[in-house]
């Protein structure tokens, strides 16, 4: 079992369009998405939610009033002014570091695990996909990432499916690491623009630092044909595959307002030639044929 994940430095640069892409074109595959802070692959893909698990992340404080004696050190203690003079711990400021339990002399504060957000497995036009919803501005997107990722190896590996299409977060942060860690390779789609270069550098030194081998996708590469020739010689000279240029084409939009994908949305379009080219090129790189290629254990 093999697993891609399509990444990017940024928002917006297109990389679940060209996941949902992929997914119309893939065979014998399953589809994950771990951009859990602000999921989108299921508005193309229309999943039907087969299973819907809660998310356990952390935990908050609360101080038991009848224990409490009142000494202020929980308060003195705490560095996010969570609780108040009356000892009542305010949720929405309180970071769950269990300070004020751990100091407490009356044992007076309670900490009682929290759920920050649903898990699903769904199924789609395409196959199955595991995905999550993080709540607003909840923390540890990296834990359920993980979680998620598990998740989609155990289905992938029950179904004998041989092949896990990831639609991972935009930058650098905490849940790109837990979503590209021990992958099989990535896919990082690049604007051309002098900070997509910026970008595209930051994420593929952090591929290099995990030793994954990685290949980039210039799209809208037409609106800066220029930029688009300066990353192409980046990705040379860190010894990349550039796997494709993808012009600037509104009826990406389109498809994306009728909820399509566009393979779906024009099938005979020159566009479409193109993304099924490169998903083909990426199909039959060497990054993805490899027999000892595989899925590492995922990094806690």
């Amino acid at each position: 079992m093999k697993e891609l994940v399509v990444i990017s430095g940024k928002g917006g640069t297109g990389k679940t369009s060209l996941t949902a892409a992929f997914a119309a074109l893939a065979e014998n595959h399953l589809l994950c998405d771990t951009d859990v802070d602000a999921a989108d692959l299921h508005l193309l893909l229309a999943p039907r939610i087969v299973e819907t698990h809660n998310f356990i992340g952390g935990s908050k404080a609360a101080i038991i009033a009848e224990d409490c004696s009142g000494c202020g050190l929980c308060t003195e203690l705490c560095r996010f002014a969570a609780i108040s003079d009356d000892f009542v711990v305010d949720p929405s400021e309180c970071e769950g570091c269990g300070v004020c339990r751990a100091f407490c002399p009356e044992e007076a504060v309670d900490f009682q695990p929290r759920k920050c957000g649903e898990w699903f497995s769904s199924t789609t036009r395409f196959g199955p996909l595991v995905h999550a919803r993080l709540g607003i501005g909840e923390e540890n997107s990296g834990k359920l990432v993980s979680l998620i990722r598990k998740q989609a190896q155990f289905l992938a590996e029950q179904s004998g499916l041989e092949l896990i299409v990831t639609d991972g977060p935009p930058g650098i942060g905490c849940p790109v690491i837990a979503s590209i860690t021990g992958a099989t390779a990535l896919l990082i789609v690049v604007e051309p623009t002098i900070s997509g270069l910026h970008d595209m550098q930051r994420v593929a030194e952090l591929a290099r630092h995990f030793k994954i081998p990685a290949m980039v996708c210039i799209n809208k590469y037409d609106l800066n044909e220029e930029m688009s020739s300066v990353i192409e010689l980046e990705t040379e000279r860190r010894k990349l595959m550039t796997v494709g240029r993808i012009p600037f084409d509104p009826a990406f939009i389109r498809a994306m307002v009728k909820g399509e994908t566009i393979i779906e949305y024009d099938p005979s379009a020159q566009l479409v030639e193109t993304v099924s080219s490169i998903w083909n090129r990426i199909r039959s790189s060497e990054l993805m044929t490899k027999k000892e290629a595989r899925i590492l254990p995922i990094m806690k």
